[in-house]
């Protein structure tokens, strides 16, 4: 009884009274986007970033601004970042870190990357051998693998 108490008046208020009901009683979370960006070459994009401590080097991104899709606050960030134009954008995969959630993308890129921030003290291309020592395992690990399977894929 109680619920269909509940549902009537819930489906009388306002959408917008009810979107703030919703969203004052929801966990915030920070959303990040980074993009494993490979050349004609079988290389992939990576940065040596100044607000990264000690492993310094690694796949491009950022955080999502209020408002912003996925894809969209991600070229923005790799736009920012080194000026290039993304193609071929697919989600690789998502995970949730406590209150933070990563998406991570693969994309193929137009133009010359350049460092465009401040943020940002060199951009440099990478094949699976040559990968910087002061870069993060797991960003090693999603790497190789990526450019494993693109090299797999393009012998079939």
């Amino acid at each position: 009884m109680l619920k269909k108490i509940v549902g009537t008046i819930w489906g009388k208020m306002p959408y917008l009274i009810r979107r703030q009901i919703i969203r004052s009683s929801q966990t915030a979370f920070t959303v990040s986007v980074a993009a494993i960006i490979v050349n004609d070459d079988d290389q992939v994009l990576l940065l040596d970033h100044v607000l990264r401590i000690g492993l310094t080097w690694g796949i491009p991104g950022g955080f999502i601004e209020r408002g912003e899709q996925l894809e969209e606050g991600l070229r923005r960030e790799i736009r920012e970042e080194t000026g290039l134009e993304l193609e071929n954008v697919n989600i690789l995969r998502t995970r949730t870190l406590d209150r933070h959630i990563e998406v991570l993308f693969s994309a193929t890129a137009t133009g010359e990357a350049q460092v465009k921030s401040r943020e940002i003290k060199a951009v440099k291309w990478f094949t699976d051998e040559t990968l910087p020592e002061n870069m993060s395992c797991a960003h090693k690990l999603i790497v190789r693998k990526i450019l494993r399977s693109k090299r797999k894929n393009e012998n079939n």
